[in-house]
């Protein structure tokens, strides 16, 4: 159990025994559908655990930008599946020195910049994203294959041969879904793309598969791709998940700063924001877990014991609080919740399932300090990682 009395506030903490669960999971499943699943940067990138992964044979991962293909080759010490929604010349010569494998959006981005991926120095693997144009995601943010999605090629927009040198195919359509949902996406895929299967070796499934969940059905998930593999023996099965590596491994700390209140709405004022450290609560929008801990008079209290949960505010308790964040964003904030008490500034706040892309879609909007970043580890010891100072926010200004 993790002793938030030891955590500074703010702070990411990742803890390393329930990744290493995740881990298992995967690898599990893995073996057992004979599928490559390799991880998402867009959701995880701390790359001090990467050597946990590779631990238990993770050791490719998929990249979206430049950024993060150089991530791949000089942090995972390997080279990336690469896809963004558009290349430019700027970038593209050094995305080709970090892939293994480049998907191309559109037939006139694959056209323009092929070339550049067959050289003395690359052999690379060059696929196109299609669009299966079945939406299983209902928050429009996050659903790809929304009608007019600029995501991926439809069905209608291909040749009946595919350009020759295309090796593979990539869809990615999927949310946080479960093994029922990518089995709807991939009867469309079969149905409207299947004609192509014979002229690409590999199939990538994109990510979004959500198999460390309580309640996912990996059973049906290996059912699904060991099917699907002895219809094409010959297509190599990529999987690309990246909240299912690091789902419910780790949580935001925080501490109430002030607790307001205006026309009976009581807010209790964070010293973390939602806009800046946690987006996903409101662009989602996602609802935590929240914990909470009353402060004690001793310094040597043991938060771990002393946690228990917030609920949605259900019923008309005295103790319900909005919980806002510090940036001046109006919209800041999250609520309601109702408390077993009151709180009082000093008070430690805890969400839970903040590691998946919340640690990477951070900003300093404000100047908001970025939190800590540490680790739980296997020893029951926690191992910090990073503060974030003053000059962070000054060096990306300048």
């Amino acid at each position: 159990m993790i002793n938030y009395s030891t955590i500074p506030s703010p702070c990411y903490v990742l803890d390393e025994q329930a990744l290493r669960q995740n881990l298992e999971i995967i690898r599990s499943v893995k073996e057992q559908a004979q599928v490559e699943i390799i991880l998402a940067f867009k959701a995880f990138a701390l790359w001090r655990v990467f050597p946990v992964f590779h631990e238990y044979g993770f050791c490719l991962s998929t990249a979206s930008s430049l950024s993060e293909a150089r991530l791949a080759v000089e942090k995972m010490q390997s080279k990336a599946h690469t896809y963004a929604p558009v290349y430019s010349d700027s970038e593209f010569a050094q995305i080709a020195d970090c892939s293994s494998h480049i998907t191309f959006n559109s037939l006139s981005q694959f056209e323009r910049f092929y070339p550049a991926t067959q050289s003395e120095f690359h052999k690379i693997s060059c696929g196109l994203r299609i669009n299966p144009e079945v939406s299983v995601v209902d928050t429009d943010l996050y659903n790809p294959a929304s009608k007019g999605s600029r995501l991926g090629i439809i069905a209608a927009n291909l040749p009946e041969k595919l350009p020759q040198n295309i090796e593979g195919l990539h869809f990615h359509a999927l949310c946080e879904s479960s093994s029922y949902d990518l089995e709807k996406v991939l009867s469309a895929v079969e149905t409207k793309f299947g004609k192509y299967f014979s002229q690409i070796r590999w199939l990538n499934m994109g990510g979004g598969h959500l198999m460390t969940r309580k309640d996912y059905d990996r059973q049906h998930l290996i059912a699904i791709l060991k099917n699907f593999k002895a219809r094409y023996p010959h297509l190599q099965i990529i999987l690309e998940p990246g909240a299912a590596f690091v789902w419910q491994t780790g949580v935001l700390a925080a501490t109430v700063e002030d607790i307001v209140e205006n026309y009976g709405i009581r807010t209790a004022i964070l010293n973390v924001s939602f806009a800046c450290n946690m987006p996903d609560c409101l662009e989602m929008p996602y609802q935590p877990e929240v914990l909470y801990a009353k402060k004690q008079q001793s310094t040597n209290t043991d938060y771990g014991n002393n946690f228990v949960f917030a609920t949605k505010n259900s019923d008309n308790s005295q103790f319900v609080y909005r919980l806002g964040g510090n940036s001046c964003l109006s919209g800041d904030f999250i609520g309601d919740w109702t408390f077993e008490r009151p709180l009082a500034t000093g008070d430690k706040i805890i969400f839970a399932d903040m590691i998946h892309y919340t640690t990477v879609k951070t900003t300093m909007f404000n100047g908001v300090s970025h939190p800590a970043i540490g680790i739980w580890t296997a020893k029951d010891e926690f191992q910090f990682l990073r503060q974030f100072e003053y000059s962070d926010y000054r060096d990306r200004m300048c």
